[in-house]
C-alpha cells in the first residue's frame, strides 16, 4: 500500500497544524493619507493616538477606544516601548493610559509632556484617591465644603488670603472636574461623584511624592515655583 492509499485511521492529526479559529481574514489596508506606511490597521493607530495625547481612555466614556486598546494591545505596547513609555491597562476600572518608563538614559528623551497639575490639583487628587481606596471600591460622594475643607491645615504664607485660597481650591476643583476625576451630582450642582479612574491614574510613587508635597505645604512651605501662581 502507498502513502496516498493509507486511510485516515493511520494519519496522525496532532502533528498536522493548529489553525487558529479566531483569527480574522487578512484585509487589504488601504493608506490613510498619501506618505501612510504605517504597519497597524487604522483602529491601532487611533488608538494610539488617542494615548499619546490623553490622560486616560475610558470604556465607559469611549468604548470603542478602549476596545482597541485591548484589541492591539501587544503591538501598541511594542510602539511605545520604542518611545520609552509603558502602557497601563487597570482593568478593574476599565481605563487605559501611558506612563513615561523610569531608567538613566544620555540620549533618551521624555516625549509625554502633558500639561501638569498644580500643586492644590495634586494634593486634591491625592486626598481623594485615598478616599476612594479606603472606601473599597464603594461609590463616593464629597461636597464641596468638604473638599475645601481637605486643606484646612494649610498654612503657607502665599495663601493666608481667604480669598484666593477659596479661589485655588475652586480652580482644583473644577480642573480635576475637567479631567472626570469628579462628576458632578445630577442632584446636588456643589457634590460629587468620586471617579474610580483615580485609583489607577494615582499610583503609589505618584501618592508618596504627593504626600511629601501637601506635608510640605501644610507646615508653611510655598507651592512650587510655576504652580498655582496664576
Amino acid at each position: 500500500m502507498t502513502t496516498t492509499d493509507r486511510s485516515a485511521e493511520d494519519i496522525d492529526f496532532s502533528s498536522l497544524p493548529q489553525v487558529d479559529q479566531n483569527a480574522r481574514p487578512p484585509q487589504q489596508r488601504r493608506p490613510r493619507f498619501d506618505g501612510d506606511v504605517s504597519e497597524l490597521p487604522d483602529r491601532a493607530c487611533w488608538a494610539l493616538q488617542h494615548l499619546l495625547t490623553r490622560r486616560y481612555i475610558s470604556a465607559e466614556s469611549d468604548s470603542d477606544l478602549y476596545a482597541w486598546v485591548l484589541e492591539y494591545r501587544d503591538q501598541l505596547a511594542v510602539r511605545l516601548s520604542e518611545l520609552d513609555l509603558l502602557l497601563r491597562v487597570a482593568e478593574g476600572t476599565d481605563i487605559a493610559f501611558v506612563e513615561q518608563a523610569r531608567y538613566e538614559s544620555a540620549r533618551g528623551v521624555k516625549l509625554l509632556r502633558r500639561e501638569p497639575l498644580g500643586t492644590y490639583d495634586s494634593i486634591l487628587a491625592l486626598h481623594l484617591a485615598q478616599m476612594m481606596r479606603a472606601a473599597g471600591g464603594q461609590s463616593v460622594l464629597i461636597s464641596r465644603e468638604e473638599m475645601h475643607g481637605l486643606f484646612s491645615g494649610v498654612l503657607n504664607d502665599t495663601d493666608r488670603d481667604a480669598v484666593t485660597f477659596t479661589a485655588r481650591v475652586d480652580g482644583a476643583i473644577a480642573r480635576l472636574a475637567g479631567l472626570e476625576i469628579l462628576r458632578r451630582s445630577r442632584d446636588d450642582e456643589d457634590s460629587y461623584t468620586i471617579s474610580p479612574v483615580i485609583t489607577a491614574v494615582m499610583t503609589a510613587s505618584v501618592i508618596t511624592e504627593l504626600q511629601q508635597q501637601f506635608e510640605q505645604l501644610a507646615t508653611g512651605g510655598a507651592p512650587a515655583e510655576g504652580e498655582d501662581g496664576d
